[in-house]
């Protein structure tokens, strides 16, 4: 987190360590519905603290760069090659479009996007706006509704938490942001 704190560079509206505690607060939640062994939850919590990490060097393709830094870390904290290799594909699996195979991999993915069911999800999503502007990626309004529409439309939730708990309010937002697409005139 002091790596974070000290190296992320300015605008990131939306990845900022605020993100990451988030997601790790969200993890914790869904881990308490999901369950994981001791261990299990011990990697999937160092999966989520260094998510995000490789934004301290790079914006874009910053999973890969996130292993890499992971790989110099965590030997420091005592995990072994085979921890550092599930933490590592925690880090990749929350690369968009996201895929999971392990329930880790699974409880990772929900709560990085935890947010797209809930009633922050406008307030948190401007803040994505301004930072893939920001950096080049989207020019202007009309081109983030689309993009969420099509993103909303195409993601799935993994865990029975997620579905329980975020899926119909995801719908509500994704139908809000369709509604608002169809008034746009090209």
């Amino acid at each position: 987190m002091k790596l974070m704190e000290e190296q992320l560079p300015d605008g990131l509206s939306y990845h900022g360590l605020h993100h990451t505690l988030s997601v790790m607060k969200a993890a914790e939640r869904i881990v308490k519905h999901e369950g994981l062994t001791p261990q299990e939850e011990e990697l999937l919590m160092a999966g989520v603290l260094l998510h995000d990490i490789g934004f301290v060097e790079t914006y874009h393709n910053h999973e890969e760069k996130g292993v890499e830094i992971a790989s110099s870390l965590l030997p420091s904290f005592g995990y072994n090659t085979e921890d550092i290799q599930i933490i590592h594909a925690l880090i990749l699996r929350t690369k968009i479009p996201q895929s999971a195979y392990t329930r880790m991999e699974q409880i990772i993915c929900d709560a990085d996007l935890d947010y797209l069911g809930t009633d922050d999800f406008f307030a948190i999503g401007n803040t994505l706006f301004e930072e893939l502007k920001r950096h080049g990626v989207l020019k202007n309004e009309k081109e983030w509704n689309r993009l969420q529409v099509s993103f909303l439309s195409s993601h799935s939730y993994y865990t029975d938490y997620a579905r329980k708990y975020r899926q119909q309010k995801k719908e509500e937002n994704f139908l809000l942001v369709k509604n608002i697409v169809e008034t746009y005139e090209d």
